[in-house]
């Protein structure tokens, strides 16, 4: 592990594109208005993917260069969306489906020390990335390795992914993945966070009947929410 990861410097701070010293006060200011339920740790763990990310960004695009100082209000508020939607309970299994640089799943490690989440990306560099913010992150609940969900034998509660493929794509790598014993609130299934067309998407793969569409302009007031949903598929 490379020291600097998990403390970085305030020089490396500054020099970032991220900014982060900056942008401290209106990231927590987004957290403890969309999650004021949130504890002194998990806020301080959410924090810090700030400068994590931007420090891995400039070696592996993860995220784009163009989009870096929108992390928060874009990516990490993105990911959160799912607690939103779902509190999982104690014991969870939840698989990240293309994971890219460990979102949603790396955010809903921290908000959920109690479940189990597994990263799954088929890009090597990607990975590593992952695994090296949950290491600086000390999560205990999170593992991030390379595979292709086709390949993948476990079981989980549930399936999350973001901006990753169409849905009909989606249900058709997603099955047989599902545990057959149900423990929260929702039947185990998969949780995608899908754009403008998942209204089209979800008819196209003839699940628009039994598929549930939350928009996430029901949970947030940023502009950028306006054309985003949630789409709950049970498994």
């Amino acid at each position: 592990m490379v020291s600097f990861i998990r403390r970085p410097s305030s020089r490396l701070l500054r020099n970032n594109d991220y900014t982060y010293a900056h942008k401290k006060n209106r990231i927590l200011e987004l957290i403890k208005k969309y999650f004021p339920e949130l504890n002194e740790e998990k806020v301080a763990l959410l924090t810090r993917l700030g400068p994590l990310y931007a420090e891995w960004n400039e070696k592996i695009n993860v995220i784009s260069r163009k989009d870096i100082e929108n992390l928060y209000e874009r990516h990490i508020l993105h990911s959160m969306a799912i607690a939103r939607y779902i509190s999982f309970v104690p014991g969870s299994r939840i698989l990240d489906l293309g994971t890219g640089g460990g979102l949603p799943g790396i955010p809903l490690a921290i908000m959920f020390p109690d479940s189990e989440f597994l990263l799954v990306d088929s890009i090597k560099k990607k990975v590593k990335v992952c695994q090296e913010i949950i290491d600086a992150c000390e999560l205990k609940n999170c593992t991030a390795v390379q595979a292709r969900i086709e390949e993948m034998k476990g079981r989980h509660d549930f399936i999350v992914t973001r901006a990753v493929a169409k849905i009909d794509k989606l249900l058709l790598w997603t099955q047989r993945k599902y545990l057959k014993e149900e423990k929260n609130a929702i039947p185990n299934g998969l949780i995608a966070l899908k754009g403008g067309t998942v209204k089209e998407e979800s008819e196209a793969a003839g699940v628009l009947s039994y598929a549930e569409i939350t928009p996430l302009s029901s949970y947030y007031d940023e502009d950028f929410y306006s054309d985003k949903a949630i789409v709950y598929i049970p498994g």
